[in-house]
């Protein structure tokens, strides 16, 4: 399909910089069966749905990924060399990430790294489109290049003991890995760390949040919970590919980054056993429903899964696992667009989002949110 199919026009002021408050406050287009359009709240969330129903939502919890610094001068010099910024997006080992670097073009193979006082990075190698691997270990006193300080030995930081060291100072220079959208705008501040986390995130290992997730409040779950509508929870750790742009112009051509997921059999067997009594599935963000979707036969039974998923979904791809999807509005162009168009039809899909445009919806990861239920095959 060519991508030019999924564009539309999104007025600037319309994307959100900071979220609802309280959380479930946001506005939810709700978009039924027929394709008929409503308008509701998040709070409104329970009288959607009917006792017997499952709510499935990603625990994956976001890590602060984004990390500034500084090149080492390749001369043996003292000065500072140019400004680096990395975005770590998947671990390899206790000190090896791939990461995007910006600007990559900067870096090469062996190049040192400062990133704040209490980390240093190494490029171990170059790969396409911007992104690094890169090797990350405490600062210690010694000798480097630059005269300044040097890294624990690489070998003793794959060990597993290594880990917590290098964690520790992740977070410490780290900062929360708000969007491009989101960043080109405003820096990333104390009250982010709170905001672009779901009160339910556990499993750390995410660049970017699962955003339906951020909607939720104590109160919006107890509800469900007096309804009948039960939880369950997988884990799909988000990579940084969520944020890059799909640049080929057939979506045939466009290659997934690959991300690390996760259902336990206990969870697998709650659903099928909810979908067996008739209830619904209700995959809470496009991370939770391209998981189902991952681990699901073509009868719809969940299977327990521990893996990678690179799983694109595109108008023409049969649903298996998901019969309900709340996810918020994505940017044109996007393989999250094209997800919700499989799910409800383009034609469907491209009629709400005018309608959310023309009653002033709040955009992307701290926006407003959808309510879709998938039409009958």
């Amino acid at each position: 399909m060519n991508v030019s199919e999924f564009d539309f026009e999104l007025p600037q002021e319309l994307i959100a910089l900071r979220p609802a408050s309280p959380r479930d406050s946001a506005r939810m287009l709700v978009v039924d069966a027929t394709g008929a359009i409503s308008h509701a709240q998040v709070r409104d969330l329970p009288q959607h749905l009917r006792r017997g129903d499952m709510l499935v939502v990603n625990d994956t919890r976001v890590f602060p990924a984004r990390l500034r610094g500084r090149r080492a001068p390749r001369d043996g010099s003292t000065g500072d060399g140019p400004k680096v910024e990395v975005l770590l997006h998947k671990r390899l080992d206790a000190a090896r990430f791939l990461a995007f670097a910006r600007p990559a073009r900067k870096l090469e193979k062996g190049d040192a790294i400062f990133l704040g006082g209490s980390l240093l990075g190494r490029v171990v190698a170059r790969r396409d489109a911007g992104e690094i691997e890169i090797s990350l270990g405490p600062r210690v006193p010694g000798p480097l290049a630059s005269g300044r300080h040097a890294m624990a030995p690489p070998d003793q930081c794959r060990q597993d003991a290594c880990a917590p060291s290098i964690d520790a100072a992740i977070a410490r220079e780290g900062e929360m890995p708000l969007p491009p959208y989101i960043a080109g705008k405003r820096a990333a501040d104390s009250q982010d760390v709170l905001d672009y986390q779901t009160i339910y995130a556990a499993q750390e290992g995410s660049v970017a949040a699962p955003t339906a997730g951020l909607h939720f409040t104590p109160d919006v779950f107890a509800r469900l919970a007096a309804a009948g509508i039960a939880r369950e929870t997988i884990t799909l750790h988000v990579g940084a590919g969520t944020f890059l742009p799909v640049t080929a112009d057939d979506t045939a051509q466009h290659r997934m980054h690959a991300e690390r997921a996760a259902i336990s059999r206990d969870t697998a067997s709650a659903i099928n056993a909810a979908r067996e009594t008739g209830g619904r599935i209700v995959a809470v963000g496009t991370t939770t429903l391209r998981t189902l979707e991952s681990a699901a036969d073509e009868n719809g039974r969940i299977a327990p899964f521990a893996g990678e998923t690179a799983l694109f979904i595109t108008p023409g791809y049969r649903f298996k696992a998901a019969d309900i999807l709340l996810t918020n509005f994505h940017l044109p162009r996007s393989t999250l667009f094209m997800l919700v168009c499989a799910f409800c039809g383009t034609e469907t899909m491209k009629r709400a989002y005018a309608e959310a445009i023309a009653a002033r919806y709040r955009f992307y990861s701290y926006g407003d949110a959808c309510l879709l239920f998938r039409p009958p095959a």
